[in-house]
């Protein structure tokens, strides 16, 4: 088994005082963190995702006026901006690789990203022989969701530690998570995910 981990959009504009604030965040931020300085050791890739918005257009419609809080959001991480910097709560020394996504498109999941090298997230876990992945970050109930369905797709054992996410909305999130389950992944606590393995 080689585990990595992936660290979902743990970003100033979606955690508290952000342009798209999730409840939650910035103690998801504290406690990846937490985790990172525990066991990262245990990983063979840590792979962080930011959204990475271009300041000009819609982004493909990402961005309106008057969102509809599904397909389209107010403007948030936007390229180069404080917002779209990593929550200061999350230490990023053990990151391994960094993934920007919606470049001027509307972009949900960790593989639709790309790092500053232009590799894919599947080429980097490819690469790298990942067979499992533990996923955490934000919005449960959007990206850490879609991240996690295309990890699934890619062939990748996913295992999501609900404690260190956070989501939108309480039923959304518990939709989401029932989906990731249906879906073949496991719901686990970090306190579980001991020595990187399986539960």
């Amino acid at each position: 088994m080689t585990r990595a981990l992936l660290i979902v959009d743990v970003q100033n504009d979606f955690t508290e005082g952000g342009a798209l604030a999730v409840a939650g965040g910035d103690a998801v931020a504290s406690a990846v963190s937490e985790l990172l300085t525990a066991r990262a050791s245990d990983y063979a890739v840590i792979v962080a995702s930011r959204d990475w918005h271009d300041a000009d257009g819609d982004n493909g419609g990402h961005f309106a006026a008057e969102p509809d809080f599904v397909d389209s959001w107010p403007v948030h991480c936007v390229a180069g901006t404080a917002g779209a910097d990593y929550d200061p709560l999350l230490v990023t020394d053990a990151i391994t690789h960094h993934v920007r996504k919606g470049r001027g498109v509307p972009a949900y999941s960790m593989f639709d990203g790309t790092t500053e090298e232009g590799a894919s997230t599947a080429e980097v876990l490819a690469a790298h022989g990942v067979t499992d992945a533990d996923i955490v970050g934000i919005a449960t109930d959007h990206c850490v969701r879609a991240s996690a369905l295309d990890a699934i797709a890619h062939g990748v054992h996913v295992r999501v530690l609900t404690d260190l996410t956070a989501g939108v909305g309480e039923e959304s999130s518990e939709r989401a998570l029932a989906e990731l389950a249906h879906a073949g992944a496991v719901l686990a606590v970090s306190a579980d995910a001991v020595d990187g393995d399986a539960l």
